[in-house]
């Protein structure tokens, strides 16, 4: 759901302050001081324990997290992380890219054996999260950036909601259903509408019920609803005046927290503007034809997951879809699409 966001709030902050005047960096550092700190695990620290990982000092890797801090669901400090994206600005081919990182991917978690990858944070923390995306991927990170729900329902409210078409099954999942958290709201209708930030961020955690109007259902149609919406905001955002974008980010910093120092975030901004593009190139680990459902009683404490495998044999097996993410952080240069092996990604 967030890997537009955070791009989308740091270039709003960017454009709006601007970099050359003393007074506009008052403003950044005003703007970014609202966001919470985390200097503790702060991820160019952590000892990932002779753990292989792969960087270049001309790509940067930061995790995007959107975790679930509901009280009704009796989550702690440390919830299930709802969405898992490595943001990358990649400096050498001049290109934004995100991977999602699937929640229900079965992986191994130093200490705690097989488990779903959104269990990390709730085992252990970020830090923990990072160590199990470093042995599972060989990704070097080089921070992160956590978003609660309310920085999304915020940002949509702020652009005045956005415009889309909801099925039938979805609708009638919505207004039946608390994934709207208030019952006021739950009124949605089928067909094209406009939806407010609260009804915005019930369709876009539909999950396990409602077929997307592409056909698209479960973990798949999710997340397919999350990027149809985050594209609506981005959409809406740039058509608006660049003396409203400091506004709207300062709605949302308070409900971001980083590793990222000031000073961090300053120079990785002034990066993106040089780079002169706002094209963010997608992809989503597991690839389509590199994971299977897990069998029934193969993982009797995961329940439903997805068991990656090497595209050939329906062994499990991380592998290959380790090596597609790296080989798409670090050699894709953003033109054409994104092939490996048998897998090719056409961009929409």
């Amino acid at each position: 759901m967030w890997k537009k966001i955070v791009f989308t709030f740091l270039l709003m902050i960017s454009a709006a302050a601007g970099f050359l005047a003393a007074k506009a960096q008052v403003t950044f550092f005003g703007s970014v001081n609202q966001v919470q700190r985390d200097y503790d695990n702060k991820f160019t620290e952590v000892d990932l324990g002779g753990i292989e990982v792969n960087s270049d000092k001309n790509i940067v890797n930061i995790l995007v997290v959107g975790n679930d801090y509901r009280k009704e669901r009796g989550y702690s400090a440390s919830g299930l992380t709802d969405t898992m994206i490595i943001a990358t600005m990649d400096k050498k081919h001049g290109a934004l890219k995100t991977a999602s990182l699937m929640r229900d991917s079965c992986v191994e978690i130093p200490g705690y054996g097989y488990n779903k990858l959104n269990a990390a944070n709730s085992f252990g923390k970020i830090e923990l999260l990072y160590k199990t995306i470093a042995q599972n991927y060989n990704v070097k990170l080089d921070g992160y950036v956590e978003v609660d729900f309310e920085a999304f329902v915020d940002v949509v409210d702020a652009v005045g909601g956005v415009k889309v078409t909801l099925t039938e099954s979805e609708a009638n999942y919505l207004n039946s259903t608390n994934y709207i958290r208030k019952k006021k709201y739950r009124n949605v209708k089928v067909g094209k509408q406009t939806l407010n930030g609260h009804q915005a961020l019930g369709y876009c955690r539909i999950r396990k019920a409602g077929t997307t109007i592409t056909g698209l259902r479960d973990d798949y149609g999710r997340t397919w609803r999350q990027r149809t919406v985050i594209g609506a905001v981005f959409d809406k955002v740039k058509k608006m005046p660049k003396t409203k974008w400091l506004s709207i980010a300062n709605k949302v910093m308070k409900h971001l927290k980083t590793d990222l120092t000031n000073e961090e975030i300053l120079s990785y901004l002034v990066d993106v503007l040089t780079m002169g593009t706002t094209k963010i190139h997608q992809l989503q680990i597991p690839l389509e034809g590199y994971y299977r459902s897990a069998y029934n009683g193969e993982f009797p404490k995961l329940g439903s997951c997805l068991v990656m495998t090497d595209g050939v044999s329906t062994e499990y097996n991380v592998s290959e879809n380790a090596n597609a993410l790296n080989s798409y952080i670090f050699d894709y240069s953003g033109k054409g699409n994104f092939k490996y092996g048998s897998f090719e990604n056409k961009e929409k």
